[in-house]
């Protein structure tokens, strides 16, 4: 699984590698299997995730030597996607050597085994992989609570959801009778609308903005029995540990029949202070101060024919995950993924994913 070299390698050496390797995060490319870059790109972002990598190692134990991985003890079903990632981030924590790669063959054979969509060589959305890996891990979380109580009465929440869920409000105002109706719902990425030359933060501004629904668009007042003239907005009731923005880049043309990518210059900051919009958390008045962690980058001007890599950071320093390349790179990387200012040609590498944390927060010792 590592590099089969006993020298160190060029990206140890711009590490500072020596031996024994610190125990820690280690910076190993996943091999490419045909497109399946969307793939390996989130998994990087979700093995720098620190408390997900710690959650998921904590109930997966790795036992290893220089010729055979040999699976000790996990709590995880064997068959589950949860089970395979732990074990791909088992076998790269327990490594001796710093740096190398590794085949993540046995997580993509049971993630086309689960889901049909990932099935055969096609270029898949990154975003559509990671809210389906973040959803699956916890419905088998929620399915091993329930099986181990007995009881389909289990709590409905996980680690998972404690990292990565959220809770939108719907807030709707009618202007003829002025009640106010609320309506959660969970989510575990933002997406966001995004403009020519904006910021994310202008996007978030945009996404809590008051909508007036007239015409057509009337809502129903339970109040006045009637439709009404109201307001609408998006709040953001509870924030999550770990926060993913995902700036919607792909939008379909009805001239073309087709997906067409907007590769809009959208600046993102390395901290993001999340305003409190909540109508029942005055404890976080302030909001939250998130701290980005990792991008997910589009690169290609389509989104079935493009390619997607990672950038992340550890201990300090940005690191580029391309597959099976990985190299260090400066911060001043993450300002040419922000996108074109304009439509005139030029690189088409453009964030697409954006992972915050906020690190204020333990993940639950729940199953």
């Amino acid at each position: 699984m590592g590099t089969g070299s006993s020298s160190p390698s060029k990206l140890e050496q711009d590490l500072g590698y020596t031996e024994p390797v610190e125990a820690g995060e280690r910076y190993y490319g996943l091999e490419n299997f045909g497109n399946t870059c969307y793939c390996n790109s989130v998994m990087q972002a979700l093995y720098f995730c620190g408390p997900l990598r710690t959650e998921l190692l904590a109930r997966h134990t790795q036992n290893s030597s220089a010729t055979v991985m040999a699976t000790g003890s996990s709590q995880y079903p064997a068959g589950s996607l949860l089970y395979q990632l732990a074990e791909l981030f088992a076998v790269i924590t327990n490594t001796k050597r710093l740096s190398g790669r590794v085949a993540p063959q046995a997580f993509m054979q049971t993630l086309r085994e689960t889901n049909e969509l990932f099935r055969g060589n096609m270029q898949q959305d990154a975003h559509e992989f990671y809210n389906f890996i973040i959803n699956d891990m916890a419905d088998t979380l929620l399915r091993m609570s329930a099986d181990k109580s007995g009881d389909q009465a289990a709590p409905k929440t996980t680690w998972i959801h404690d990292l990565f869920q959220g809770v939108l409000t719907n807030e709707t105002k009618c202007i003829c009778c002025e009640t106010v109706t609320h309506r959660d719902e969970p989510f575990v990425d933002l997406p966001l609308d995004i403009e020519q030359n904006c910021s994310v933060t202008a996007c978030l501004r945009n996404f809590s903005r008051m909508e007036t629904l007239t015409g057509c668009n009337k809502f129903f007042c339970e109040t006045c029995c009637a439709l009404q003239e109201a307001e609408k907005r998006m709040c953001l009731r509870r924030l999550p540990r770990v926060l993913t923005l995902h700036l919607k880049r792909f939008k379909y043309m009805e001239q073309i029949q087709n997906f067409s990518k907007l590769s809009h210059r959208v600046v993102f900051p390395l901290e993001l202070r999340m305003p409190n919009m909540a109508r029942d958390s005055a404890a976080d008045a302030d909001g939250i101060l998130y701290h980005l962690f990792a991008v997910v980058v589009h690169i290609g001007r389509g989104l079935n024919h493009g390619h997607y890599v990672a950038v992340v950071k550890s201990q300090g320093r940005w690191m580029l995950f391309d597959d099976d390349l990985v190299e260090v790179v400066d911060e001043a990387v993450l300002h040419k993924v922000f996108g074109l200012s304009n439509h005139l040609g030029g690189s088409t590498n453009t964030g697409y994913l954006l992972f915050y944390d906020c690190g204020e927060r333990s993940a639950a010792s729940a199953p």
